[in-house]
């Protein structure tokens, strides 16, 4: 009778010595990743481990998008919208994991994260360093911000780059000018340390887009690709906000803001306010 075993038998190809060589786990920095996770409860509760892993993995999403964000804005400034439009593409898949991610983080009870939430001090994702300059890299800026992050020289350095140097719509729009687009010259030559506000005179440019696709192809394809950055954006800070009235309901947060209604005035925040405004624009076709 053969016994049939539930195992599969190594190949003899497959590399098992590893004493002079590069492996997997080295590649990856894996013993420096995984020893980073540090839980000060004492004793260390259960769920301190997941409060962790989901901030800082979310932290590495971050540092993706912001690496490729800074690669979309270097390739327009170089007319190469198709590259610029694969980095947003990417992007767009990171926000989509990003914002599934809340529901791990949702299974925390409010009564289990009250038994460490005390260990966190001051500390909270407002002082998130990448997120604040993915934001800025999208356009919300706000140079007030720079004050949470004047003890840390690298977030500070980080944040600050990212205030004064083009939003990714401003690199558009210059883009759309060099092309022949008529777009004002007050918009091209802007403080672009300063939030990006709704400009009236920019949707007539986008409605002349929208109403004839096929000869606008590439920057009605853009336009809608900014689009849904947006809508992914405002997902996930939707997620946040549900998840964290969920855990913690209206007390206020670790970082001094108000908690959920802090939270809820994000969502009035808009990255390109034309495109959103070019809708009404767009004619219905005769019948």
């Amino acid at each position: 009778m053969t016994v049939e075993r539930n195992t599969r038998p190594l190949e003899p190809t497959v590399e098992t010595d590893f004493s002079d060589r590069m492996s997997y786990g080295g590649y990856l920095q894996l013993p420096t990743l995984l020893s980073a996770q540090l839980p000060l409860s004492d004793p260390e509760h259960h769920d301190e481990l997941l409060f962790i892993v989901q901030h800082q993995t979310t932290e590495l999403w971050l540092k993706l998008v912001l690496h490729e964000l800074a690669e979309a804005c270097r390739l327009l400034r170089g007319d190469e919208l198709a590259p610029a439009l694969k980095c947003i593409a990417r992007v767009k898949h990171i926000q989509r994991t990003l914002t599934e991610q809340w529901s791990v983080l949702a299974t925390l009870t409010p009564t289990e994260y009250a038994q460490f939430r005390s260990v966190l001090g001051k500390a909270s994702g407002f002082q998130s360093a990448q997120y604040r300059a993915v934001e800025f890299t999208l356009g919300n800026k706000n140079a007030a911000v720079l004050k949470v992050f004047d003890a840390d020289p690298v977030a500070h350095e980080l944040v600050r780059t990212a205030l004064e140097q083009p939003s990714l719509y401003d690199e558009f729009l210059r883009l759309l000018a060099r092309t022949g687009y008529e777009i004002p010259s007050e918009v091209l030559d802007r403080d672009v340390t300063q939030a990006w506000t709704f400009t009236p005179e920019l949707v007539p440019v986008f409605t002349s887009i929208y109403a004839d696709t096929g000869a606008h192809w590439a920057a009605y394809e853009t336009c809608e690709e900014l689009v849904d950055l947006e809508e992914n954006f405002q997902f996930w800070r939707f997620r946040h906000l549900k998840t964290v009235e969920r855990i913690i309901g209206g007390k206020t947060g670790t970082g001094g803001s108000s908690g959920v209604p802090f939270l809820r005035r994000a969502l009035d925040l808009t990255f390109f306010p034309e495109l959103w405004a070019v809708r009404t624009e767009v004619p219905d076709a005769a019948s």
